[in-house]
């Protein structure tokens, strides 16, 4: 699989009413609208693994743009 392939299943599947509702979920469950810093250093860094995943899937939804020659 090309990664334009895997963008374009990223899309196929986020893009419908059920993959909608399931990336919302993801967003409220694994905090990427809130702060991942708390007190203890590992539970920040393992916050920001769960919210880099649901970052790197909004990354994934974008249109990349196009390079000029």
């Amino acid at each position: 699989m090309t990664p334009d392939d895997l963008r374009a299943t990223y899309k196929a599947v986020f893009g419908q009413e059920d993959g909608q509702a399931l990336l919302n979920d993801i967003e409220r469950r694994f905090g990427l609208w809130r702060t991942s810093y708390v007190p203890d250093s590992n539970e920040t860094a393992f916050r920001e693994g769960q919210r880099d995943v649901v970052l790197f899937i909004h990354s994934m939804l974008k249109d990349q743009p196009t390079q000029e020659e």
